[in-house]
């Protein structure tokens, strides 16, 4: 009954994260004019708090603050609270994460930013305790000196506020290279990132430590391009550790969002949509590049928890699953040795907490987070048994472990749908369902396909979220960057040429809504977002790649299905704004890296025409299916279709060869190189020729 004493504006809203704050005593607005006119009438500056549903320290803070009746109080009297969900506002999250990290040196969430009330920030921090604490001020304290200040020093408030802004403003200023876009920015980049690399555990830097999947798949080109080893080397090594390690569920499947330590081994516990994409679909193409059935298996497990927890009755992707449940962080995935004895009996219990690194002392608060620390060779060899026996028993144990796991109180589930991630999520099933060939995938796919272009998607334009049967806010760049790279997969996996003009539609509205005339590149917000104080463009990566690099790269593929140069000038003009930012700051930039790799390479655009059901058709298929062709476009046309080459330019004139009786050859390839055709080929071996050699498989 004490949660309900107070009910504010929050909630009306639809956002999962807004709606866990709508009970709280603080006098919350959400984002929008009606907080800027109260603040402005009123004389008052604004608090501004965002966070995240699975964000564990925003929990801390609610709790600690956000539910206190005195320092609820303080906030009513002294400020006009302003609620923002990061997710569905990353616009205004990057503009005011810029400010606080100008002031601070430093970011994060929960992000608490004062501002003026024309929405100018002039001080800021993240967490703030309700008492002194570990070096950081008391929230009440806090807020009684920036009310003071406010009052009392209006002049260095103001001038602290445009200082701010010029700042903001100054980083998104960015000048295009003067210098050619050569191969020694892939080099100066690859060798930067040598720096970085973690030899011990994998991975880039310390602790903390993220997956970093946009690097991984640069790392893999550079290996494409040059043969280094040690790209390789590096790739592989991550995504061994990484999914011996804790931050991957061993028993459910999925990533979870990083590490607290070096060694991969404690995770924060939340699981983001975006990881699970990304990381997903790097395991595929390592599968693809080495055939280690390792990758395989992992990529399975991942998409597979996504299918089970993290897909809606529409077809849509849910955003992240908690890190909290009861109240506790982590508490649905740790484990004592006697409730592991107890789930599987003596023997296969002390078997089995040997395999998973389970101890009586415990790895994370007195109890175990599940990891594979030592090969299973060794645990066979220890226990007596061999590898095969070992695997059974270890099979065995998951499944009824996760059974035993599912009676625990489930972590909450955040379930708004995100386009740029459900863009993520929709390419990495529709490049996993044709690798690792599962039509189950195929199908996940396609249904988010069209529930994205149905219940996202107005009058041609996308729209950013929606949740409880509601989208809202006009999508940003990224979400049409992501959703037009996901429609390529799909088209790619079935040859459907909706899926090409769908995409090549949505392209040409991101070019009208978001690009920059004078300087090139995207901004992230388009005129429908009148609300930011700054129109930022989205460079850097972060836990998901930026928008610009996305449409680099989507942009070229379209050039080379289309031919039609001005989306190559177009993935140019991205790729010379940011070059010398790529160069010095590689870790914020792999899928940028990519995108130049791919206009570097000599790409490959591949037509088939044929009928789709022959055994040859499905043999050339499947060949390419075999291959990590990361500069190859891939088209299809059956030969009764006539919508196909009108949809997609590199079809045009592409006939059959025909034997001497005039009749077609059930398939035809025409491979060409840089718009430089070799001859039509009819056999598999014969593509194969013409492709770039396997790379000889690896184990884990």
């Amino acid at each position: 009954m004490s949660e309900k004493r107070h009910t504010n504006r929050l909630i009306h809203e639809t956002s999962p994260y807004l709606r866990q704050h709508a009970h709280n005593p603080v006098d919350w607005y959400p984002w929008g004019e009606e907080a800027f006119e109260r603040a402005r009438r009123e004389d008052k500056p604004i608090l501004l708090s965002i966070g995240y549903s699975a964000c564990h320290w925003c929990h801390v803070m609610e709790r600690e603050s956000f539910e206190d009746e005195e320092i609820a109080r303080l906030m009513n009297e002294l400020f006009i609270n302003i609620k923002v969900d990061r997710e569905e506002r990353p616009d205004l999250d990057a503009i005011y994460m810029s400010a606080v990290q100008a002031m601070t040196g430093h970011g994060g969430w929960p992000l608490t930013v004062f501002l003026t009330p024309e929405g100018v920030p002039f001080y800021g921090g993240t967490y703030f305790p309700p008492v002194d604490r570990h070096g950081l001020p008391a929230f009440p304290r806090v807020l009684r000196a920036v009310a003071d200040a406010y009052r009392t020093r209006r002049g260095e408030i103001e001038k602290a506020g445009r200082e701010l802004l010029a700042h903001v403003r100054t980083m998104n200023a960015w000048r295009p290279s003067e210098r050619e876009l050569t191969p020694q920015v892939l080099d100066t980049a690859y060798r930067a990132l040598i720096e970085q690399f973690d030899p011990t555990h994998g991975g880039f830097g310390r602790a903390p430590k993220f997956p970093a999947p946009m690097v991984l798949e640069f790392l893999l080109r550079v290996y494409l391009r040059t043969g280094e080893a040690y790209a390789l080397q590096m790739v592989e090594q991550t995504l061994v550790r990484m999914a011996r390690g804790g931050i991957y569920d061993q028993l459910g499947g999925g990533f979870h969002r990083y590490a607290v330590d070096a060694q991969w081994l404690i995770p924060h516990f939340e699981k983001m949509l975006y990881d699970n994409a990304l990381l997903a679909h790097v395991y595929v193409i390592a599968y693809q590049l080495t055939g280690n059935a390792f990758y395989r298996e992992i990529a399975q497990e991942t998409l597979d928890y996504v299918r089970r927890e993290m897909t809606g009755p529409h077809g849509g992707f849910y955003a992240a699953q908690d890190a909290d449940s009861e109240g506790e962080e982590g508490r649905f995935y740790i484990w004592t040795p006697a409730e592991i004895r107890a789930a599987l009996g003596e023997r296969e219990g002390e078997i089995v907490c040997r395999y998973f690194g389970v101890t009586e002392w415990g790895n994370f608060e007195g109890k175990n987070v599940l990891s594979v620390p030592r090969d299973p060779e060794v645990i066979a060899r220890l226990e007596g048994i061999t590898v095969a026996e070992l695997e059974e028993i270890i099979r065995r144990a998951r499944r009824t472990l996760r059974a035993y796991r599912e009676r625990r109180v489930k972590p909450a589930r955040d379930e708004k749908v995100l386009a740029a991630w459900n863009g993520l999520m929709l390419r990495s099933f529709a490049r996993a369902a044709v690798v690792l060939e599962r039509d189950d995938y195929y199908q996940a796919a396609r249904r988010n396909a069209e529930f994205l272009l149905t219940a996202l998607r107005r009058d041609g334009a996308l729209w950013h979220t929606f949740a409880e049967g509601v989208a809202k806010i006009p999508a940003y760049q990224d979400d049409y960057a992501c959703v037009i790279d996901g429609l390529l997969a799909l088209y790619e996996a079935d040859f459907d040429p909706r899926w090409f003009r769908e995409a090549q539609a949505l392209a040409d509205a991101m070019l009208e809504r978001f690009w920059d005339a004078e300087q090139g590149g995207f901004f992230y917000t388009s005129a429908e977002h009148a609300d930011v104080i700054v129109r930022v463009k989205d460079a850097f990566d972060n836990a998901t790649p930026s928008g610009n690099s996305v449409a680099a790269e989507v942009f070229l593929r379209l050039y080379h299905f289309t031919g039609e140069a001005a989306y190559w000038e177009r993935a140019h003009a991205i790729l010379r704004l940011f070059a010398e930012a790529m160069q010095r700051h590689p870790y914020g930039f792999g899928r940028m890296l990519c995108a130049l790799d791919f206009m570097l390479a000599p790409a490959l655009e591949i037509a088939l025409v044929g009928d789709r059901q022959a055994p040859q058709t499905r043999a050339m298929r499947r060949l390419l299916a075999e291959r990590y062709l990361p500069h190859a476009v891939v088209a299809f046309r059956h030969l009764e279709d006539e919508e196909a080459p009108r949809v997609i330019p590199l079809l045009r004139d592409r006939e059959p060869l025909r034997d001497s009786e005039g009749r077609p050859a059930p398939c035809t390839a025409h491979v060409c190189e840089n718009f430089t055709c070799h001859r039509p080929v009819t056999r598999p071996e014969e593509l194969a020729d013409l492709l770039p050699p396997k790379v000889p498989a690896t184990r884990a």
